[in-house]
C-alpha cells in the first residue's frame, strides 16, 4: 500500500473526507463481498471471515473495532495523535454504516448482494473498486481503514520487508486460512480478484488519473534541451552535468516532469534538437514545488 499523510492535521475538510470514506468502504463491503462470503484484504476481510464462524451476535461491524482499534493505539507513538484519531474515526464511521447496512434498514444482504445477486465476479469486481476507493479517499484524506497496514508501516522494516509485501503475505495467509476452514478455494481466489482490483482502486484515488511521469533526457545538447522543453510545456528543466561513459563525451543530463498526456509530445520535441538523445521514463508519485517550475 501507498504511504499515509501521517502528520496531516485534522480539519473540518477532513473529517468529512474521512466519513465519506467509511460509508463508501462499508457499502463495497456489506453490499458486495460479505454476502456471498468474499474476503476484502487485512483486517476487514480477517472480521469477514470472523463473523461467518462465530455466533451471530459477533458481527462484522463488532470485529471491525476489536480488531482495529488496538492496532491504531499501539501505532500511536509512531504514527503520530492525528492520524491515530483519524484513522480510528474512520473505522468507526465504516463499522458503525455497515451495521446499519446489515441490521437496520430492510436490505438483505445475508444470502446474496441486493445488486450483484450471487454473480462472484461481479462481487469481487464491484466490491473491490468500492472498498478500494473508501480506502483510498481515507489515505488520501490522512486516516486509514485498515489496521494491518499500521502493522506494515512498524514491523515491516524489522522484518526486511516492505509495506506491499507485508500486507500481501498478510493476505496470502488469510486467503489460505479461509479456503481451508471453509473447505472450499474458489472464494479465496476471487477474493484474490477483489483484492488486486482494491489495490488498483487505492491507487487511482490517492495519485488520480493525471499522474506525473518524470523524463531523464541524456543529451550533448542540455541547454537547447531544457529551452525548448521549457517553452512548450512553460515547465522549468533541471540540467545535469555528465560524461559519456563510453565515448569520454561531455553530456548533459535535462530532468523533466510530465503528465502521461505529454510524453508523445515531449519525446518528439527532443528528437527535433538532438536526434541521439537518450531518454528514459519513470513513474513520480508525488511532485511538490512551489510555483510548478524547479530550478
Amino acid at each position: 500500500m501507498k504511504k499515509f499523510l501521517f502528520k496531516r492535521k485534522i480539519n473540518v475538510k477532513n473529517i468529512l473526507s474521512l466519513t465519506i470514506a467509511g460509508i463508501i468502504n462499508a457499502c463495497g463491503v456489506t453490499l458486495f463481498l460479505a454476502p456471498v462470503n468474499l474476503y476484502d484484504s487485512g483486517i476487514s476481510g480477517t472480521s469477514i471471515l470472523l463473523s461467518q464462524i462465530t455466533p451471530h451476535q459477533w458481527t462484522l461491524s463488532l470485529f471491525l473495532i476489536l480488531l482495529n482499534i488496538p492496532m491504531f493505539l499501539y501505532g500511536l507513538k509512531k504514527q503520530g495523535a492525528a492520524f491515530t484519531l483519524s484513522a480510528i474515526y474512520t473505522v468507526i464511521v465504516y463499522s458503525v454504516t455497515a451495521f446499519i447496512i446489515t441490521d437496520v434498514l430492510p436490505v438483505d444482504v445475508n444470502t446474496s448482494s441486493p445488486l450483484a445477486e450471487q454473480d462472484l465476479l461481479l462481487c469481487a469486481v464491484f466490491g473491490g473498486i468500492i472498498s478500494g476507493a473508501g480506502s483510498g479517499l481515507a489515505i488520501r484524506s490522512g486516516g486509514a481503514m485498515d489496521g494491518i497496514e499500521v502493522m506494515a508501516v512498524i514491523f515491516s522494516k524489522k522484518l526486511g520487508l516492505t509495506m506491499g509485501k507485508f500486507v500481501m503475505i498478510y493476505n496470502a495467509f488469510l486467503y489460505i486460512t479461509a479456503g481451508f476452514i471453509m473447505k472450499s478455494w474458489v472464494i479465496p481466489l476471487y477474493s484474490i480478484v477483489t483484492y488486486a482490483i482494491g489495490l488498483r482502486a487505492v491507487d487511482f484515488i490517492v495519485e488520480g488519473l493525471d499522474r506525473s511521469k518524470s523524463a531523464m533526457i541524456i543529451t550533448s545538447k542540455p541547454l537547447d534541451v531544457s529551452a525548448e522543453l521549457s517553452n512548450m510545456f512553460e515547465s522549468g528543466a533541471t540540467v545535469l552535468e555528465a560524461k559519456g561513459g563510453y565515448s569520454n563525451l561531455p553530456k548533459g543530463v535535462v530532468y523533466f516532469v510530465v503528465n502521461r498526456f505529454q510524453i508523445g509530445k515531449m519525446q518528439q520535441l527532443v528528437h527535433e534538437v538532438d536526434p541521439k538523445a537518450y531518454i528514459t521514463i519513470s513513474e513520480v508519485a508525488d511532485v511538490y514545488t512551489a510555483n510548478n517550475r524547479p530550478d
